[in-house]
């Protein structure tokens, strides 16, 4: 029995759960898992479908999806359930969604497959190598920004990556490379944007006596950070919080919240919906 994972959307009718469930039945499917959204307010309809077909050849099975997806104008995909999607890493000078990320993915937590490491600095070339995975160092400059993300792109294209994480990656991409991975580019920031903007926003929370610190995880867009939003948390602060303390806690929260992100990513339980995402979780 092979497992996939269809995931489709389309305008909103009567009986595509049945058209999509009859046509499993047909060729010997067995549903494992379902989710469907309909979206009243833009007329659309999402749907995640996890089940085992034996006996049927995939090539096949996408070839005949065809059909169904014309018929009934559905944009879908037709993924191998057991297959990690593979996936590089940016990160800057934090390192702490990158090693919580690193931990997860080898402790079995996440089915991805992290194929690289890129960063503009050498700081975490260490923790890639006590990993086994390759690290990339590539400075960033103004004037060599152009081609080092010619380098990062040609990186992730060889390493065939699905999924691009910026963990704590501190450059602005160019409007360009966030065409090219759009959809596949996910980034997290603290969530005091846009009142805290620019340097040290722990700092800038502590000085206005926030109750409350949070951290977003995203798509990444040519908006800066303005992106399809997949996950976000928060967690509480008072009076007696530090500078120190409100930053380890900042930095547990988004390390959380992009292991959720980049979970339910590459378990290809997130569609995009226009500007806003459904999760199927």
């Amino acid at each position: 029995m092979s497992a996939y994972i269809l995931t489709l959307s389309c305008p909103d009718r009567v009986g595509i759960v049945h058209a999509v469930s009859g046509f499993l039945l047909e060729r010997g499917g067995n549903i494992e898992e379902a989710a469907q959204y309909n979206d009243h307010g833009t007329g659309l309809f999402f749907m995640r479908v996890r089940f085992a077909c034996a006996g049927m050849p995939e090539a096949q099975l996408r070839d005949e999806l065809g059909g169904l997806a014309e018929a009934f104008g559905m944009s879908w995909r037709l993924h191998a359930a057991q297959t990690p999607m593979k996936t590089v890493l940016l990160v800057s000078k934090e390192g702490h969604c990158l090693n919580d990320l690193l931990f997860r993915w080898k402790s079995g937590l996440l089915p991805v497959d992290i194929r690289a490491i890129i960063s503009n600095h050498r700081d975490f070339y260490q923790l890639a190598a006590s990993y086994n995975v390759p690290f990339h160092h590539i400075p960033v400059t103004a004037a060599t920004k152009a081609q080092a993300e010619a380098r990062q792109f040609e990186i992730i294209e060889a390493e065939g990556a699905e999924l691009v994480v910026l963990a704590r990656y501190m450059q602005i991409l160019s409007d360009e490379l966030c065409r090219k991975l759009a959809g596949r580019a996910i980034n997290i920031h603290h969530s005091f944007l846009p009142s805290f903007k620019g340097a040290k926003p722990y700092y800038q929370a502590h000085d206005r006596g926030v109750k409350l610190i949070g951290a977003t995880a995203h798509y990444v867009t040519a908006d800066l950070d303005e992106g399809p939003i997949i996950e976000q948390d928060v967690a509480r602060a008072d009076h007696t919080d530090t500078v120190e303390d409100l930053t380890a806690r900042g930095r547990d929260t988004e390390s959380l919240v992009l292991a959720r992100a980049v979970k339910w990513h590459s378990e290809h339980r997130v569609l995009l919906n226009g500007h806003r995402t459904v999760v199927f979780r």
